[in-house]
């Protein structure tokens, strides 16, 4: 089924103005960024709830340790949500799971958007929807990815190739939770992002196994060679006790990389433009 094409309506005006051309992105917190563009707003992975919470699943006990920058409430209206996943309370907490509603659409896994019903949709990789923005094309193309080792995935996951207007104005890249795979290497191959957001961390469950879910930092310099123009935001490192590497040591591999230069880390709770 192709999704119908929707119109953005007038909004008010961002939290700070985007100029024409230039995105901004505000760091909320874990996978959670709002991203703005020529008066376009999408949010990833919304997660909105208070520190201090336990979310179990079957054997697997989650724990949030810090807040959102800012509450739902306080931005202003939501375009899309790009969700990568719907099962895991780290990418779509209890809060997150409520703001769903507000956004014109939400675009996830076929899995997900079939347990999300509403306004959600789902997407396969390498499947595209055009949807229009109030001054350009925009256009989202669902990418691969991979939450763990081959064969023992945490479930369906997707990641996103944003494209404001024509591919070379500016092209986003979300990665998802996923490791660094040859999906990953795929994406940089077809779309050349001028930014990439990448889910970082090395997320580690012990009832799973030792194995990392998400990226080490050793990885996300893989992913930075293979995007090579792209400016590099980390993402989804810190906030959840889960993690086992944070933001010391994705500064360390970058910098032993000779490649710390592209790293871009906006203000959590403030609108930064992305050089």
């Amino acid at each position: 089924m192709r999704l119908p094409v929707v119109t953005c309506e007038s909004v008010s005006p961002p939290i700070h103005q985007t100029r024409m051309n230039h995105l901004r992105i505000t760091y909320i917190g874990g996978p959670t960024m709002l991203l703005e563009l020529d008066g376009t707003r999408i949010l990833t992975d919304p997660t909105f709830d208070p520190e201090g919470g336990d979310y179990p699943s079957g054997p697997v006990t989650l724990h949030k340790l810090s807040p959102p920058a800012i509450q739902m409430k306080d931005l202003p209206p939501i375009d899309y949500v790009l969700l990568s996943h719907d099962h895991h309370f780290d990418n779509l907490d209890r809060a997150g799971r409520q703001s769903l509603a507000s956004a014109k659409l939400v675009l996830t896994t076929a899995e997900g958007a079939q347990r999300l019903g509403g306004n959600s949709f789902g997407m396969n990789p390498w499947e595209s929807q055009d949807l229009h923005a109030p001054n350009r094309r925009l256009r989202v193309i669902a990418t691969p990815a991979r939450h763990g080792p081959a064969g023992l995935e945490r479930g369906a996951v997707i990641g996103f190739v944003v494209q404001f207007g024509n591919a070379s104005d500016h092209t986003v890249y979300i990665s998802g939770d996923t490791v660094w795979y040859e999906g990953v290497a795929e994406v940089a191959r077809r779309f050349p992002a001028n930014t990439a957001i990448l889910h970082i961390g090395a997320a580690r469950v012990p009832e799973v196994g030792p194995f990392h879910l998400t990226m080490t930092s050793e990885e996300a310099v893989q992913a930075a060679k293979a995007f090579t123009d792209a400016v590099v935001v980390p993402a989804h490192f810190e906030g959840w006790a889960h993690f086992s590497e944070g933001k010391g040591n994705i500064l360390g591999a970058f910098r032993a990389a000779g490649m710390e230069s592209r790293l871009f880390w906006p203000r959590a709770g403030e609108a930064t433009e992305v050089p």
